[in-house]
Order: C-alpha cells, then sequence, then structure tokens
C-alpha cells in the first residue's frame, strides 16, 4: 500500500497524509512489452518496500506491441495481491511493434475521450501522438478534467532525430492550445531527450525554462546524458547503466496555481539534486536510490524500492530499458450542505427565528484520503436573513461547520420566502442557492395559517395540507415531529381563535 509522505508547503493540506491519498499518475517505458512477465509487473506495480509500493492510479505507458498486450499487462494488475482490481485499458491506437498506451482505475477516473492526435511517420514521431481525455470520479467540473499524452519520441541525437521530437513536441502544444482554457494536462514518457536545451523540450516547457504551455514540476534545467550532477532523476537504463533523464512527466501550470486539483509538493522548485527523494517534492524516478551512476540499478540494498523490486524493474527492461517516473496530485474542493432548503414554518409577526445550517467539505476521503482541497465559503448578504459574516473553511473527512440563519424578514403577514446565497471554491457550485420559505402568522395567533388575520375554515384547509406533506409548520407541539399529537394541539390553537 502507498504510504505518502506529507508536504508541508502545500499549505491547503493539514493532518497525516493516509495511504492511497490522491491521484498517482506514472509515466513507464516498459521496453518492447508483448505481454505476460506477470510476476515482475506484479511486483513493480505493487510490491512492498518499507511498507510503501508504487499504487499507481493511471499508467503512462511506451512500448506495447499490441492492445493485446496493454490488456495483458492491465490483467496483471488487476490479479496483483494488493490491488484493488478496478484497472481498464483505454483503446490503444496501433502503430506498429512499439505503441505509447494508457491505463487507470475505473474507481479514480471516468475516460472521456481517447484522440489521435496525429499519426506516426518516418518523418516526423515515429509513433502515433494520442491524447486521452479523463475526469476524476465523483467530479462534474471543469476543474476536475485531465487531459494526457503518453509520449515516446524518437530516439538519437542527431540533427535529424531532434528535428523529428521538436515536430512531436510542435504537434502535442498546439493540440493542446485548441482545448478548453484552463485545461489540466500532463505530457509523460520517453522523450528520448538528452538536454534541456533541446528545442523539442524548449517548446513544451518554454523558454526561459519553465515559461511555456507545459512545466517541468521539479525545475531541473540541464545537460542530463551521462552528467553525475543529475544521477539522481536518471531513468534510463537500469539493466546496463543509469545515465540519462530519458524519461518526465511535465504537465501544465494549472498544477502549481494553488487551486483545484494541484501538485503534492513545491511546484516549480529545483528538485535538491542530493537525495532521490527531495522532501519538497511527490516527484519520483522509482528504483533510483542514485548510487549507480554509470552502472546498472542497484538490487541488493536499493534504498529507494529494495532489492526484489529493482530486479523486477531491471528484468522488465529486455536491454535499453527504463525505471518509471511518478507524481502526486490532489483533488479540488467539494462543497455539501445537510439541507437543500430552510423552512422556518409559521413564524409569529415580529419575531426573528433562526434554523442551523450545516456546511463544509464534501470531499470523498474513502475514495481521495486526506489529498483534497480544504473548502471555503462565505455568504451573501440577503435582506430577509441575516448571514454569518466573512469567510469559512472546513476540510474533508471531519465535521460539518454549523451555521444560524436567521429570517428578519417578519413584518408582514402571509408568506416569505427568498433565496440564500453562498460563494464557494467549488468549481462545480462556485454559488451555492439555497431556498428559504416561511408564513408569517399574527402575533399569539399560531392557528393562522393562511396569514389573513383571521382563524377560519381555511386555516384547517390549509393545516391538512401541510400536515399531509409532514411540513414543519404543521409540528404545532414542537416536537420536531408531525403525528397526531399535532392535530390536537392545532385544534386547540384554532378554539383559541385570534
Amino acid at each position: 500500500m502507498r504510504n505518502l509522505m506529507c508536504v508541508t508547503v502545500l499549505a491547503l493540506l493539514t493532518g497525516a497524509c493516509l495511504a492511497g491519498d490522491g491521484l498517482r499518475i506514472v509515466a513507464w517505458n516498459v521496453t518492447n512489452y508483448t505481454g505476460g512477465n506477470a510476476s515482475h509487473v506484479q511486483n513493480v506495480a505493487y510490491g512492498e518496500f518499507n511498507g510503501e509500493s508504487l499504487d499507481a492510479d493511471v499508467f503512462l505507458l511506451q512500448e506495447f506491441s499490441s492492445q493485446a498486450a496493454l490488456n495483458s499487462f492491465v490483467s496483471h494488475l488487476n490479479n496483483a495481491a494488493g490491488s484493488p482490481g478496478d484497472w481498464a485499458a483505454a483503446p490503444l491506437f496501433d502503430n506498429g511493434s512499439i505503441n505509447t498506451g494508457l491505463c487507470y482505475r475505473t474507481s479514480k477516473l471516468d475516460l472521456l475521450a481517447s484522440v489521435l492526435v496525429a499519426s506516426g511517420s518516418t518523418s516526423a514521431n515515429p509513433r502515433n501522438i494520442v491524447r486521452y481525455d479523463m475526469r476524476l470520479a465523483g467530479y462534474t467540473s471543469s476543474e476536475a478534467t485531465i487531459s494526457f499524452y503518453p509520449v515516446h519520441m524518437k530516439a538519437g541525437s542527431g540533427s535529424s532525430d531532434q528535428n523529428r521530437r521538436l515536430i512531436e513536441a510542435q504537434r502535442i502544444v498546439t493540440d493542446f492550445q485548441n482545448l478548453p482554457a484552463g485545461r489540466h494536462a500532463f505530457v509523460g514518457g520517453d522523450y528520448n531527450i538528452q538536454s534541456s536545451n533541446q528545442s523539442a523540450f524548449g517548446t513544451l516547457v518554454g523558454n526561459p525554462y519553465n515559461t511555456g504551455p507545459f512545466r517541468d514540476p521539479i525545475r531541473t534545467p540541464g545537460s542530463w546524458n551521462n552528467n553525475f550532477a543529475f544521477r539522481m532523476i536518471h531513468t534510463q537504463d537500469p539493466a546496463t547503466q543509469m545515465d540519462d533523464r530519458y524519461d518526465v512527466i511535465v504537465s501544465t501550470p494549472t498544477l502549481g496555481d494553488g487551486v483545484g486539483f494541484e501538485y503534492v509538493g513545491a511546484f516549480d522548485t529545483a528538485w535538491d539534486l542530493n537525495t532521490f527523494e527531495d522532501p519538497d517534492h511527490s516527484y519520483r524516478c522509482y528504483g533510483n536510490d542514485g548510487t549507480t551512476f554509470d552502472f546498472p540499478m542497484r538490487t541488493s540494498g536499493n534504498a529507494s524500492v529494495g532489492s526484489s523490486i529493482a530486479q523486477s524493474i531491471i528484468a522488465l527492461c529486455s536491454g535499453l530499458g527504463h525505471a518509471p517516473v511518478y507524481l502526486d496530485t490532489s483533488m479540488p474542493a467539494v462543497v455539501t450542505t445537510d439541507l437543500a432548503s430552510l423552512d422556518f414554518g409559521n413564524v409569529e409577526q415580529g419575531t426573528t427565528p433562526s434554523l442551523d445550517l450545516m456546511i463544509g467539505s464534501g470531499g470523498d476521503t474513502a475514495l481521495w484520503g486526506s489529498l483534497i482541497e480544504d473548502t471555503s465559503y462565505s455568504f451573501l448578504d440577503d435582506a430577509g436573513l441575516d448571514e454569518p459574516a466573512g469567510s469559512f473553511s472546513d476540510g474533508a473527512g471531519g465535521g460539518l461547520n454549523t451555521h444560524a440563519i436567521v429570517l428578519t424578514d417578519t413584518g408582514s403577514l402571509g408568506p416569505v420566502s427568498g433565496t440564500l446565497f453562498v460563494t464557494t471554491n467549488d468549481a462545480a457550485a462556485p454559488i451555492l442557492q439555497i431556498p428559504y420559505s416561511a408564513t408569517i402568522v399574527e402575533s399569539g395567533c399560531p392557528a393562522d395559517l393562511t396569514g389573513d388575520g383571521v382563524v377560519d375554515n381555511g386555516d384547517i384547509g390549509a393545516f391538512i395540507t401541510l400536515f399531509l406533506a409532514q411540513d414543519p409548520a404543521a409540528d404545532f407541539t414542537g416536537d420536531g415531529i408531525v403525528d397526531n399529537g399535532d392535530i390536537g394541539a392545532f385544534i386547540t390553537e384554532f378554539l383559541a381563535g385570534c
């Protein structure tokens, strides 16, 4: 089971991070994968070391031979010990023997669309460029919609290779820029890029660095190839020599804007190159403990994943292979209330009754754990009500906040109604509208249900209607229940008149 670190720099989160929190996104070149190797796939995905495991929620995959190979991979995930068993494969756009693909947990993501952005060719991107649009389970707003581009760019360091990678980067950027404004997106996979100075990487992240349409969340530019300084983030090749940062996940700047769906960590802050597990980041090069620059990935004593998982990563490389990279994300805020409407019932003229409204976070902690944005909100002024002033906040998983809402519009007899407006940081409900209603009756004359100042047969009909509807206005005993006792109490008030 996954045991996420708590990243103190993410101010919107409070309390201890729990196992399985948030959404974990993994990019992995499994290397010439045709199916099989169940034990190694399962060990990398769910094997435990020091109580932690990869425990992914979505895989951006490279070098899959076919849809059948992808289905085999998914089957292994579903049958692994410790697996939730809810994995599914997205459609694979087959363009030869080494395709990109995607699989995901259906309890956490809904697949909205699978789009072939550009077909592979011998003069541009060698493999199909594909975009998968997905939405966080249980959410409906655009804030919870994410686009994933699993990539496997042209290998090689020659000018022709670099030009073909540039074309692929340009096509990804063009496609992304045609998506709705504010769309979250990730480009993850095997870039085959040796240096951030290459035009393809600059097209994605911009020049100056991290000013482009996508951002390197760990802000680590440089010449990565065969460079000891970057040994902590090398991913290729575990089977022979760890000397390149080929495998990378970049995201849109929206993952670091402090609102809604967010990267867990200090987004756009430089990685500490002296450690393989920078505490300011959730980004990891899985299996690389920084000890084997220009040598095969360490197995015995591997401080990142232990010997067994390290050996499985190597076994799946088939020579010139890759280690996975991953990052974690937190979920947007969700607002909820205990009442859909406020019914004050019969209210004596000139009084100021109140009702308690409970409001706060409706985040699904059973699914997302603690990594859910706090719900913040405030009440807008309504002339007929007295609402709490100021701003309020509530974290997921605890009790809701309770607020007294006071009805002040009680000067005139008869029915009154209106709407309580609440502004929130829930993208699906930026303004909550909670209707309220009451019937203002003459003081000392509670049986005047029609509010006309006279107790007559019209009030009997009004009571029957309220009673059959189990309306709180028919609760004449005041015990919170509409039952036969209220019939007698109404008759007593009716006979008393006004």
